[in-house]
Parts: structure tokens; sequence; C-alpha cells
């Protein structure tokens, strides 16, 4: 926190109904002092605060802000496309609540990642709302592609490895990885010592062999239950393996289209504070129905479900090939205020638990628990206000109203 920021007195929101740290506390407030949240308390005791702006949130929700650790863009813009581009994405994900967000990147050759890391590593140096870089490939399984190039899917390499954590100067936050691939194990290693989050996806792999990566350090599950064998009574497959793992993160995309919500409940009775919801969002996030493009390939988006449009490729990558599989579902539409909408009132999730899912849990999964995700002294002031149906009436940011 900066002098001059100090010397301002605080910004406090009260009469709030409070969920952070797994808790609903009522008539609640929360003083914010520049970037930092300063005091939490219930009642009318904010007003020795000295406040010098002041909100009421006459009863309503207020929450940590949304983290998302996984999304690739929004409004027409994807993650992969320079700073324009970056801007118009998170002014989207931003206006529904998400204050702190990591940047998917799609499959690509290695000269166009390093050079995608590259813009986002200035991005995050000079926005410290942009939390780093996650590598969503190249090194995943052909079978389980989804809506990635296959022509560009490749094992990991030693030199592979460094080129891309040099371009990324520091800020490559996760990599998502098939373990069963050549050189995968050795890769989750180099990555891990990288202070580089390793996750298991786009996999075929199975019960044993997942759990051999997560025993070598791999800690979250791409979006769990999507691109990866499911849950069969004699073969349990990765997601089971993450289950029994209690340092893994499991991801669910919560647009009721990716996962059922029966489902979804079972992650969370089976992982509690351990599922993180993300949105996998892509440039039609904010938009209507129409064509798009998630890397190189091509996407139609219908009634807010994306999928690959027939003959996908639109032969922007390297080294030809042939299409993607058709209708392959390409990302979503969704964003983090209406997965919280969804885990409550069609999941059935109390408030306190979905909100963890949106700030706590994935601020652990990248290994900022200590100053995100939670509303108390010491923490970002990073905050959103919501109605009783969710919807986003108010998003604080490092303190700033958005």
């Amino acid at each position: 926190m900066s002098d001059a920021a100090a010397q301002r007195g605080p910004v406090v929101i009260h009469s709030a109904r409070l969920a952070s740290e797994a808790t609903v506390t009522p008539d609640a407030w929360v003083a914010f002092t520049g970037d930092t949240v300063s005091a939490v308390g219930i009642g009318t005791s904010w007003r020795s605060c000295n406040a010098t702006s002041v909100v009421d949130a006459r009863g309503r929700w207020l929450t940590p802000g949304f983290i998302d650790i996984h999304c690739h863009g929004a409004g027409g813009a994807a993650f992969d496309d320079g700073t324009a581009a970056i801007a118009t994405a998170l002014a989207v994900h931003r206006a529904h609540g998400t204050t702190r967000s990591v940047l998917s990147l799609v499959t690509a050759s290695l000269a166009d990642l390093e050079s995608r890391l590259d813009v986002i590593a200035a991005a995050a140096a000079r926005d410290p709302l942009i939390l780093g870089a996650h590598l969503e490939g190249p090194f995943l399984d052909q079978g389980f592609r989804g809506a990635h190039d296959p022509a560009l899917l490749r094992a990991a390499d030693a030199a592979a490895i460094d080129r891309l954590l040099l371009a990324s100067r520091g800020y490559l936050r996760q990599v998502t990885l098939a373990p069963e691939l050549p050189g995968a194990m050795a890769a989750i290693a180099r990555f891990v010592d990288a202070g580089v989050v390793v996750a298991v996806g786009h996999s075929a792999a199975d019960y044993a062999s997942a759990s051999a990566a997560f025993d070598a350090g791999a800690s979250v599950l791409t979006h769990a239950f999507n691109a990866m064998p499911g849950i069969h009574h004699r073969a349990p497959g990765p997601v089971m393996a993450a289950v029994r793992a209690n340092h893994v993160t499991l991801e669910i995309i919560n647009d009721g289209v990716h996962v059922h919500p029966e489902i979804v409940r079972l992650a969370f009775t089976e992982a509690p504070e351990r599922v993180a919801l993300v949105t996998d969002a892509m440039a039609a996030t904010g938009l209507g129905d129409g064509e798009y493009r998630l890397g190189t390939l091509r996407v139609t988006v219908t009634d807010g479900v994306a999928r690959l449009t027939a003959g996908a490729r639109d032969g922007a990558g390297a080294g030809g090939g042939a299409a993607s599989a058709l209708g392959a579902i390409a990302g979503s539409t969704l964003t983090l205020d209406a997965a919280l909408f969804r885990a409550v009132i069609e999941v059935g999730l109390p408030v306190a638990v979905a909100v963890t899912a949106l700030t706590e849990t994935p601020a652990r999964a990248i290994g900022r628990v200590n100053d995100l995700g939670r509303l108390a002294p010491g923490f970002a002031a990073d905050a959103v206000l919501l109605s009783d149906d969710f919807t986003v009436e108010a998003v604080f940011a490092a303190g700033k109203r958005l």
C-alpha cells in the first residue's frame, strides 16, 4: 500500500450479508484502505473508521472478488490475440464479478505461444488483476483434444519447456498436460520446480497414470469430467484419482452443459473445498450466437453453446492436418456470476460453499491463498456486491470500484 493510499480514509461497505471464509455473516461491514482490506466487523462499528467513502449494501450479498483460473476470452476477443483483445475480454468478465484472472491460451505453435506469453507477461506486469498465463496445450492427447488443433499437439520435451518458461518471464501460472504422453512425467517435475501449477487434462490417463502424475506434483484437474475418461465401476479414471489426492483442485465448468448438476453436486460432496468453478469462456462470451474462432479452429455458438464447426480448421495453424471432430464442445460462454447462480439455485449448494469455489479455492490452487480469495484484514480489497438473485451490482478490485 502506498503512503498516499494510507493517508486517505478507508472505503467502507456496510450492512451486507458477507459470504467469505466459508461463512455467511449478516449485518457485516468491510473497510478498504488503498488496495487492501483494513478491517471487518458487524453492526454500526464501521462508523469509527473515518471513511471517506461509504456504500450501504442494504442487506445484499457481499463476496470476495471472483477468481477465474481458466478463461480464454469474451466480448469477441481472445487472450491469444494481443493487448487490446486482452483488455476487451477482461472488461466483460470484470463486469460479472471476476476481479482476478489467469489468462488461458489454446494450443498453438511454440513460436506463437512464446509471443503470446510475452504479451501476457507485459500485461500482468502492468495490471496486478492479471495473475499470469495458463497454457492449455500443446502437450495434450490427440484422442481427448477437444477444441485444440490436432496438427499442433506435441509431446513435452525439455527444449520446448525451457522456451516457454523463458518467454513467460515468470508469469506462467499453470500448464495443462496429458501425463501419459512421452516426456510428461519429466515435464511435470520441470514445471513444478519452476513454480508452475501443473494440471492433468485433455488426457487418456487411467486412474494409475493420473495418480502417478498427482504423486509427482500435479495439483489441478482441468475441467473435470470433460476431455478425459469418465468414472466406470472397473475403471475409476482421472476424476477419482483427483478426488483421492487431497492436494488436487478439481475445475468444474458449471454452465449446465459441460457437467450435469447431479455430477457437480457429487464433486462437491467427494472433494469438499477442492472444487474451483471456472468459465473456460471463449470469445463469444457476452455476445450472441454466431460464428467465432478458438485458436486456429472455427466455432459455432447456438443457444449459448459453443461447438466446433464442421471442417473446423481455418488454415491458420502450421502443418496442415485434418479437421477436428464435428460438434465437440469448444469452451463456454459462461461468466462466474452465472456459475454462482447455477451452483446455488440449480445444484443446491449453500451460498458459502459456492462462493468459496469462486474465491478461496482457486486462490489456493495457484498459490495465492494468503492474499486473495477472502475479505479479511491484509487480503486484497476485491469484492462483489450482488442482489438476492446473484446479479452483480458493484465490483471492487484492488480497492477501486470498477
